[in-house]
């Protein structure tokens, strides 16, 4: 594996550190990816506080300053994060290059207790687990001193050891990929697959090297100025792997590789783009691409608010425990407040519409005034026991499997009930959240034939299915994703516009299942799912008419 480009240094590292001086061997320095992920609904559905709990401690507005920071840092807020601390422009520049340095895609960071000190300062440690991109993820602790200005105002004092302990003025951390040899791949009629013919491929091709023991790497702590390895934070990758004589085999067909390569490439205006194609009848993927071709994944390790396509869930959530029926009226007001003021696209309203007609169209206030329909836990449950969201799924390739918390409060129950708040998705995930809608039974999505799985789902009753299959094709036919009506076959979709911030144009997605196959699009900045994602589904669809076998 080669890159053009050594990665800088990263101001930025498990907590133990084997210590060692010498030269380091077999492993150079990767590549610094600059990683875009879509924050979800940032400063549009969630409090500052992100996905952290309030704390009724003594020192409440110290506790609540370090975990504002903790959720800007893991957002991406890093100008926001670096104005929650006594020194702004340094934290943010630190903590830009950690990420960057690093090659971290988006960082998990949980709170534990406050503890108070004898002079004032409020120490909250925390939990870091930072996904290294095509490697893993990086898990240690730190904490955050807190410390009361003469202003009034709470800070946190800033230093380079709350970003990591071993990160000080002397040392710092340093990526290093080992040069693993890509393997032969072949799809599932054993066609070579390689990344000159299918450009997206890139790096999942990548994540194949080491022989199927995935690549390897590390992070060591440098000496900040002779560059001399002091220590090993972490590593990557098993140490056995070889590479095989063999091909590996894959769950890819190579003519629906290229028909979204091709999509992507011709109808995603040169945003940030991805899809999923998947078998309903089995999950095995047919095809992952993303534009730009090269870089991160964000097919399957991306985390986006998946909008509008969650209805899918939610509706099966109401379905299930017949809180409604497809038939019931349910107003579709152009506003509605729940702490916060909800819109629909365009501020459209449609007085007097069914439960179905609101699918078709997309009704977020219609949906959320169903909330109380469930309770807190419902549709996180729903999510997880019939639609494996949230469960440890073995792909193949590093993934990121989705997360529905519990809203924390009435607003952010009303923003799950669309799609937005704190429920993460990404392609990948909603293909399968597809899929499963259209047969009724979760079937784990792997790239790799006879990956283990330890999921347990149920499945869904045969009359919601029934009932999701019917709104899905009405969405086609007479609702938000006529994009795909001109096209042949019992096609069935969700379109979903997803809000990122207030600041910025919202995220597109389109999902649909024709056939044995379910696929998922997500474009970033696209506005809207039916005119962004609309064109790349049509044109790959248009372009392999017949579902493999």
């Amino acid at each position: 594996m080669t890159h053009p480009f050594p990665a800088p240094d990263a101001d930025s590292g498990h907590t133990t550190t084997h210590r060692h001086r010498g030269r380091r061997t077999g492993l150079r320095a990767g590549i610094a990816l600059t990683v875009v992920t879509a924050v979800a609904a940032g400063g549009a559905y969630a409090a500052r506080l992100g996905p952290f709990e309030r704390d009724d401690t003594p020192d409440a507005a110290a506790t609540a300053q370090a975990r504002a920071f903790l959720a800007d840092w893991a957002g991406g807020r890093l100008d926001s994060a670096g104005s929650r601390t006594t020194s702004p422009a340094r934290a943010q520049e630190v903590l830009r290059n950690f990420t960057a340095g690093l090659d971290i895609s988006k960082p998990e960071l949980t709170p534990a207790r406050a503890t108070k000190e004898d002079d004032g300062t409020v120490r909250v440690a925390f939990t870091a687990k930072m996904p290294v991109t095509g490697l893993g993820t990086w898990t240690y602790r730190s904490q955050l001193p807190v410390r009361e200005q003469k202003n009034g105002a709470w800070k946190v004092d800033w230093s380079l050891s709350l970003v990591h302990p071993h990160l000080s003025d002397t040392a710092k951390f340093r990526l290093e990929r080992e040069d693993t040899a890509l393997p032969e791949v072949t799809d599932r009629n054993g066609t070579s697959l390689t990344g000159d013919a299918h450009p997206s491929l890139h790096p999942v091709l990548t994540q194949f090297a080491g022989g199927g023991s995935g690549p390897r790497g590390a992070i060591r702590l440098v000496d900040r100025a002779t560059g001399e390895v002091e220590g090993t934070e972490t590593t990557f990758g098993k140490k056995d792997g070889q590479p095989s004589d063999k091909p590996l085999a894959t769950t890819l067909d190579a003519t629906w590789q290229a028909a979204a390569d091709k999509a992507l490439a011709d109808k995603a205006g040169g945003k940030n783009a991805s899809l999923v194609a998947l078998r309903v009848d089995n999950g095995e993927i047919l095809a992952m691409a993303n534009s730009p071709a090269t870089g991160f994944n964000r097919a399957v390790s991306g985390t986006y608010a998946p909008g509008s396509t969650w209805k899918i869930v939610t509706s099966s959530a109401l379905l299930l425990k017949n809180a409604v029926a497809p038939d019931d009226v349910v107003d579709c007001p152009k506003y509605l407040t729940v702490g916060k003021e909800f819109h629909n696209v365009e501020t459209s309203e449609f007085p007097g519409a069914t439960f179905r007609q609101d699918f078709m169209q997309s009704c977020n206030t219609a949906f959320i005034s169903l909330r109380g329909k469930l309770g807190d836990t419902e549709l996180g449950d729903v999510a997880r026991d019939y639609f494996g969201v949230g469960q440890e799924w073995h792909v193949g390739i590093p993934s990121y499997d989705g997360s529905v918390p519990v809203p924390k409060d009435e607003t952010e129950k009303a923003a799950s009930m669309i799609g937005q708040g704190r429920i993460q998705a990404n392609p990948l995930i909603m293909a399968s959240v597809t899929a499963t809608a259209a047969s009724g039974r979760f079937h784990q999505p792997t790239i790799v034939p006879g990956g283990k799985d330890t999921t347990s789902t149920k499945p869904l009753p045969s009359s919601v299915v029934t009932q999701l299959r019917t709104m899905m094709r009405a969405t086609v036919t007479d609702g938000t994703a006529h994009a795909l009506a001109g096209l042949p076959g019992d096609i069935g979709a969700k379109t979903g516009t997803a809000e990122v911030s207030e600041d910025e144009p919202n995220n597109g997605w389109l999902v649909a299942r024709r056939g044995n196959v379910a696929v998922a699009c997500v474009v970033e900045q696209g506005v809207t799912g039916g005119g962004s994602a609309g064109p790349i589904l049509h044109s790959l669809l248009s372009a392999v008419p017949d579902d493999p076998s």
